[in-house]
């Protein structure tokens, strides 16, 4: 019964476009994310004298918010990620059960 159940969960049309919508956002996302982290990265590697720059006539250098946005970028990417998941994948996975499962 079990192996009856996951052969038409994964020949469901709506499973299939669950798949390919899910890989396919998140690996958009996951191609953001290295961008902004490894592009900072880089800047460490090969241009700190930029980063070293003061911010006014403080202690605070231009590394410091630049770093900050990298983690907030992570954590709006991730509430991104979050929210499709909840109001999309969850309903397309809710239709895939309720097909399934007749």
């Amino acid at each position: 019964m079990q192996d009856d159940l996951i052969q038409r969960v994964v020949s469901h049309p709506k499973y299939q476009e669950l798949k390919a919508k899910r890989s396919s956002f998140g690996w958009t996302l996951t191609w953001a994310m290295m961008i902004v982290y490894y592009g900072f990265i880089a800047l460490i590697a090969f241009d700190k004298s930029f980063l070293a720059q003061r911010i006014g006539s403080g202690v605070t250098t231009i590394g410091i918010p630049i770093g900050f946005g990298v983690i907030v970028f992570t954590v709006i990417i991730t509430a991104i990620y979050v929210r499709r998941a909840n109001n999309e994948y969850d309903d397309l996975t809710a239709e895939i059960t309720k097909a399934v499962l007749k």
